[in-house]
């Protein structure tokens, strides 16, 4: 795939989301991985800096196996690479439910980026504290708080980052970085916000897999209810989020809509 050719791809969903449906699981994660390194390449060259925000969940691993392979290693400056994160558990790093060490283990440990450019978010403990000092760290390393790629999934339930159905973060104002309660969890998380997402210059959702094709359906289609589906808020008419679906998850969605607009 040249340089920004995934752009003439897109499919217009509507006024804040766009759909790409690549193919299957594998030609799928290949694209996010093509995709991924194009915007970083551009990144670079335009403004000498990538900035990533990384998702947990299977299939950005998936990606990141792929990214770490030694054939993509040289396609990117990887000294020039900011890596963070947009959600983390309340767990230490070297716990397996971790999203930094999973993505570590995933396979960017393998990739020649500098330490000092690797920032975790320290949720494990004083998760409110550690909040504020993530936002400060991103006001200080993203220009115009403004991330060139934030990499997203959908759980079951709608949530993204960690964005669950109704919780306080949903409704937070004027902040980047939250420390979310989640009662579902009866736990603490760290998370975006909706406003530090829908800032990002690229949002891609990745959603794969027939579990998740009812839900795609609902989310892109149904009611808009972001307390009950916070996923539903990602995405503004400047900032589009684009939903990077394989054939298994896009089924029942292309079966509502006219073919027009997928061919």
């Amino acid at each position: 795939m040249k340089n920004n050719e995934w752009k003439t791809e897109i499919l217009p969903f509507d006024d804040r989301r766009d759909i790409i449906i690549p193919g299957n699981l594998a030609e799928t994660i290949q694209f996010s991985v093509d995709q991924l390194i194009q915007i970083a390449q551009q990144a670079i060259a335009d403004r000498g800096v990538f900035t990533i925000a990384l998702s947990g969940g299977s299939t950005p691993h998936a990606i990141f196996q792929e990214l770490s392979q030694p054939k993509h290693r040289q396609a990117v400056d990887w000294t020039k690479v900011l890596f963070f994160w947009s959600d983390e558990r309340n767990v230490p790093a070297d716990d397996l439910e971790n999203n930094y060490g999973n993505a570590m283990r995933a396979g960017l440990d393998k990739l020649p980026v500098p330490s000092e450019n690797i920032f975790r978010m320290e949720a494990e403990e004083n998760i409110e504290t550690k909040a504020l000092q993530y936002e400060k760290l991103i006001q200080e390393k993203v220009p115009h708080e403004s991330f060139d790629l934030v990499m997203l999934g959908m759980g079951e339930d709608g949530h993204t980052a960690s964005l669950f159905p109704h919780t306080h973060a949903l409704h937070t104002k004027d902040r980047l970085v939250v420390a979310n309660f989640v009662p579902q969890k009866k736990t603490w998380r760290m998370s975006f916000t909706f406003d530090c997402i829908n800032n990002a210059k690229t949002i891609s959702i990745y959603v794969m897999g027939e579990p998740k094709a009812d839900k795609v359906v609902q989310v892109l289609t149904g009611a808009y209810t972001p307390d009950e589906l916070p996923i539903q808020r990602v995405g503004t008419p400047i900032h589009k989020a684009l939903w990077i679906l394989d054939k298994a998850a896009s089924r029942k969605l292309v079966t509502t809509i006219e073919p027009k607009e997928f061919h």
